[in-house]
């Protein structure tokens, strides 16, 4: 529990985080801004690692995974340019943070974790600050048929390739924002969905933690 120093402190941190790393490189959306400065990033690191939490570098969480550095977070958002009124599915929890901004974002909100455990710890961090994003734990390679189809699908985990299944979960200009390669070469990619085919918009470089399918792995 943060003393009322140590919030105001978080929030100044926040603040200076959205001025100097987001808004001073390029990110333009208004929308993602504000839910970036509402979004309390030291609640989901753990309490070691909360004096970092709006530093320009990801963080470790449980289980070998990360909690990814800001910018590429509020890129993959603004990427994304969600409406209010808009379903999206987010693959790997992890944390539960950009399901918080997602919640923030869409109207509509489903997230799917392989690690029991890390989707109970965000599930619990998400009820308290009043987000009702649907969980679910299953191999996010294959997505969510339950809840398909969705305007816009956000993979928080590299895959050697556009995963077939995530992409027929699109509806038709529905859009996908995916880190995609090797650990040495990964490419955030923006695949929009038009006819029935992928047209991909690559963004920038990255590196994310891999995408892990249990049916792959065998």
């Amino acid at each position: 529990m943060l003393t009322p120093s140590e919030w105001q402190r978080m929030s100044f941190e926040r603040a200076r985080m959205v001025e100097t790393q987001l808004r001073a490189r390029g990110i333009r959306d208004q929308r993602v801004l504000a839910a970036m400065a509402r979004v309390p990033r030291e609640w989901f690191v753990a309490e070691k690692d909360q004096a970092q939490a709006y530093e320009d570098h990801p963080l470790p969480i449980e289980l070998s995974q990360t909690i990814s550095q800001p910018y590429i977070v509020a890129a993959m958002l603004e990427a994304l340019a969600l409406q209010p009124e808009e379903k999206v599915l987010e693959v790997g929890t992890g944390s539960g943070y950009v399901t918080a901004l997602l919640s923030e974002l869409a109207g509509e909100v489903y997230s799917i974790e392989r690690h029991r455990e890390l989707s109970a710890k965000a599930a619990a961090v998400l009820s308290e600050l009043g987000y009702n994003a649907a969980l679910v734990v299953g191999d996010g390679a294959h997505g969510w048929p339950p809840g398909a189809p969705y305007d816009a699908i956000l993979v928080s985990a590299a895959a050697p390739a556009m995963p077939p299944d995530l992409f027929m979960q699109l509806r038709e200009d529905g859009r996908m924002v995916i880190p995609v390669g090797p650990a040495a070469a990964q490419e955030l990619q923006l695949v929009f969905k038009r006819d029935g085919a992928p047209l991909i918009r690559r963004l920038n470089g990255c590196r994310f933690v891999p995408l892990i399918s249990e049916t792959d792995a065998g």
